[in-house]
């Protein structure tokens, strides 16, 4: 029967396929007594085997589209499937206490793990974790359920999921997923971002999707309008597919503007950057005639990984996109980890509120190993493009200068043992926090520029977390008090001398960039799927004319007054 889920649009563009449940498997069971003690080991030794073939092609699979580290973690897995000293206690249990297997195996996986987890010794920690994900797959295929990995896909689908977290989507065989939906999450949240850069259709936040949805049935995501469809009926599979025709006439118009300026009809030129996570996304800067990389989300580098990445890891990947944007600018956050991003080998304490706690720039000055590495390996790679350093989730002036310390003695100490740094490096900040937008007057004497990074600064503002749908109803980009924000950034650094740029989401949205040119921002950052769509819009645009809707939005009361009257201005325009 067909049904129509509503929820967030967070990446544009309609998909049609199968669906692929991305789910954590029922693993519960009973503890059973066997009657045939051989039979039961024969099935658990089948259950062995088959896990065995599935992580064979899972480790090949990774070493050709990931790397070797990343195959090293599934070699871990199969060694623990071949080792005599677990296989052997859970065979004997189920042959001297007449158990079902299911049983022995989680009985003795356990004693190992907590065995294991009470060691003073990361290696062993690490073991624990190996056994913890195996016992896992050896007890879906006892039980006869699938543990579901995306990388493994071979056809079309939509992959419905309660939530994607960054490694799940950086996982994503972007041949065959089409689209993915979400129960949870806000058009801001990281599988949203990570959706626009996979040029991916998407809806978020539908409460109700992984509930309303089995495996195969036939789905439309329509990441234009927010909309599910489960097992639509003929005529509106056609309907769709007319309108997907008609995007992607629509797309083909823009991509001819590739290698045009941003200029305004007035003729005021802007420059539109593209957010990116890895070196793999500078193809996509390249092709959607990307002026700039407006924000470098390092994370990446180290999420998905078993521990840091080295210096030299580091200093390749930065030099990588340095190099391949042949001098335009590069603006490069440092480590942003926290909140909604973990790294499970850092062991971070858990917290109330994590995107009010230990995160960014507060966890590098207080683990400035870390720093240190980072600030070395981009100074070492300044010289092969144009760098600009920037510190995330800054909340006071203290905060800044003991970072922008920590850089200069690094950039000392490298230049003392004779190694190349770049002459003029920027240095700037996210402006994220309320505290730093309201004292933006002072931080833009010390600062070479901010970039306002909305996806954070909103939620603060609002007081309205950004991963929570319940609550996405405020998550309100236009609402005056963030646009008085933003002007207020805009207005201190030029009163400086220096430049404004914007990374967070806003930056790319047809509501906000007619507000954003007439408040006078310099660099619009965004995922570099909407850079052509928001040149187009530019085009049509009098910056003189958007210049007085800004004044005349700051001065209403709500964010819905605020997008009747861009609507207004724009189709008069």
């Amino acid at each position: 029967m067909s049904s129509i889920l509503k929820g967030i649009a967070a990446s544009n563009g309609i998909a049609i396929a199968k669906a692929y449940r991305l789910v954590e498997p029922d693993l519960n069971f009973e503890k059973k007594s066997v009657e045939n003690a051989e039979e039961e080991v024969a099935r658990f030794q089948n259950a062995i085997s088959t896990s065995k073939s599935e992580l064979e092609a899972i480790r090949d699979k990774a070493r050709e589209d990931l790397g070797e580290d990343k195959a090293q973690i599934f070699e871990a897995h199969l060694l623990v499937l071949s080792d005599p000293e677990l296989l052997t206690p859970i065979e004997d249990k189920v042959k001297t206490e007449s158990v079902n297997a299911e049983f022995a195996l989680k009985e003795t996986a356990d004693m190992f793990v907590n065995m294991f987890e009470s060691m003073d010794n990361e290696y062993m920690k690490e073991r624990a974790a190996d056994i913890r994900d195996v016992t896992k797959r050896v007890l879906s295929h006892l039980l006869g359920v699938q543990i579901a990995n995306p990388s493994m896909v071979t056809e079309e689908v939509i992959v419905i999921a309660e939530d994607l977290t960054p490694s799940d989507t950086a996982q994503l065989n972007r041949q065959f997923v089409k689209g993915f939906t979400t129960d949870i999450g806000g058009r801001t949240s990281h599988s949203a971002i990570m959706a626009r850069s996979m040029e991916i259709p998407a809806v978020v936040g539908t409460k109700s999707i992984t509930s309303s949805i089995e495996n195969g049935d036939v789905v439309i995501v329509d990441g234009l309008n927010g909309e599910v469809h489960i097992n639509p009926t003929p005529e509106v599979i056609e309907k769709y597919k007319k309108e997907h025709a008609r995007y992607e006439e629509q797309k083909a118009k823009w991509a001819k503007l590739v290698n045009e300026p941003t200029v305004s009809k007035d003729g005021q030129h802007v420059e539109l950057a593209a957010n990116i996570g890895t070196p793999k996304d500078l193809e996509g800067v390249r092709n959607n005639g990307g002026e700039g990389v407006g924000l470098y989300r390092t994370e990446f580098l180290y999420m998905g990984r078993d521990e840091l990445p080295t210096e030299e890891e580091q200093y390749e990947a930065y030099k990588a996109v340095l190099e391949g944007m042949e001098g335009k600018p590069v603006v490069v956050r440092t480590l942003d980890i926290g909140g909604d991003k973990e790294l499970p080998y850092l062991n971070l304490p858990k917290e109330m509120n994590p995107f009010l706690g230990y995160r960014a720039i507060r966890l590098c000055l207080d683990e400035q190993d870390i720093f240190r590495t980072q600030l070395r390996a981009l100074l070492k790679a300044s010289p092969y493009g144009n760098l600009k350093i920037m510190f995330p989730m800054i909340s006071n002036l203290q905060e800044f200068r003991e970072a922008k310390a920590i850089l200069e003695e690094e950039k000392k100490a490298l230049q003392e043992n004779g190694i190349d740094v770049a002459d003029k490096i920027e240095v700037g900040i996210m402006v994220e926090i309320p505290s730093t937008a309201v004292m933006a007057d002072v931080f833009a004497k010390e600062v070479d520029f901010f970039s306002i990074g909305t996806n954070d600064l909103i939620q603060y503002t609002m007081a309205a977390d950004r991963m929570n749908e319940r609550v996405s109803y405020l998550y309100q980009p236009y609402n005056p008090a963030i646009l008085r924000l933003v002007k207020m950034v805009i207005d201190a650094a030029h009163k400086e001398g220096k430049w404004a740029g914007m990374c967070g989401e806003m930056a790319g949205d047809e509501i906000a960039v007619p507000i954003l040119l007439g408040l006078g921002l310099d660099e619009f950052s965004m995922s570099a799927t909407s850079i052509l769509r928001a040149r187009s819009q530019i085009h049509r645009l009098n910056k003189s004319d958007m210049k007085k809707l800004a004044e005349e939005v700051l001065q209403l009361d709500t964010n819905d007054e605020v997008i009747k009257a861009v609507e207004k201005a724009v189709s008069n325009d």
